[in-house]
């Protein structure tokens, strides 16, 4: 259990820092080109960091007290961090939905204001590291999650491949805004990072919602084992 324990720490404490240095990217180079879409990114990779300690600290939390229970205390220590892990990954959905709301509809005002005109060059190259790196690190995460991660890395590892995701619909905002300047379409041009930005709130939209609804039907269902307990006790 504890060296469980230890590798989920090693992952989150991994996850945690790629979070930090793509949020500080992403909002500062996303500010400075004036790209919604970048600072979109940015934003979520912001928020995925404060989701990350948190996470963290739920698994230091665990660990922490499963080894002082000892063996005694194994079943409500078991218990307890379900409830713990499911909460963790409740308050990560309801988060994420926050964003893809907000960023919706930022991105819906802006197409009704004129679309917003972005450096395409540079964020092209903007948009292929960071779609590279955000690759990598789910694929380091999943790989070192083990074939049965806890819920915490299962919902980390997804928290990734939707940073993944928005990075490669931003990288195809920007490609298809270089090529409407280059067409001379310019005035079309400024509709590209809105658009992916809608696209990509929107298709994130079920992610969230089904994580929300998975950590809710366990919490549930712990509720009913508590409380079957409890009627057994009363009765004996």
């Amino acid at each position: 259990m504890s060296c469980e324990y230890a590798k989920e720490r090693n992952l989150l404490k991994f996850s945690s820092f790629a979070c930090f240095c793509f949020a500080a990217l992403g909002v500062g180079i996303g500010l400075w080109a004036g790209s919604m879409a970048i600072v979109f990114d940015g934003a979520y990779s912001l928020v995925s960091l404060f989701l990350s300690l948190m996470a963290l600290g739920a698994t230091v939390y665990i660990s922490n007290g499963t080894a002082k229970n000892g063996k005694s205390g194994q079943c409500v220590s078991a218990q307890k961090a379900a409830v713990i892990e499911s909460l963790v990954v409740l308050i990560k959905g309801l988060a994420v939905s926050v964003v893809c709301v907000v960023s919706f509809a930022s991105a819906f005002e802006a197409m009704f204001n004129g679309g917003r005109e972005v450096n395409a060059g540079f964020a092209l190259i903007f948009g292929v590291v960071n779609l590279v790196g955000c690759m990598l690190c789910y694929q380091f995460v999943k790989k070192n999650a083990g074939k049965q991660p806890s819920t915490i890395l299962k919902a980390e590892a997804s928290q990734w491949l939707m940073d993944t995701v928005i990075s490669a619909a931003v990288l195809v905002g920007f490609i298809v805004a270089a090529g409407l300047m280059e067409a001379g379409m310019s005035e079309y041009a400024i509709y590209a990072d809105p658009i992916m930005v809608i696209l990509a709130s929107v298709y994130f939209a079920t992610v969230p919602v089904k994580m929300v609804g998975d950590s809710t039907k366990r919490l549930w269902s712990i509720y009913q084992q508590q409380d079957s307990v409890s009627g057994h006790r009363v009765l004996a």
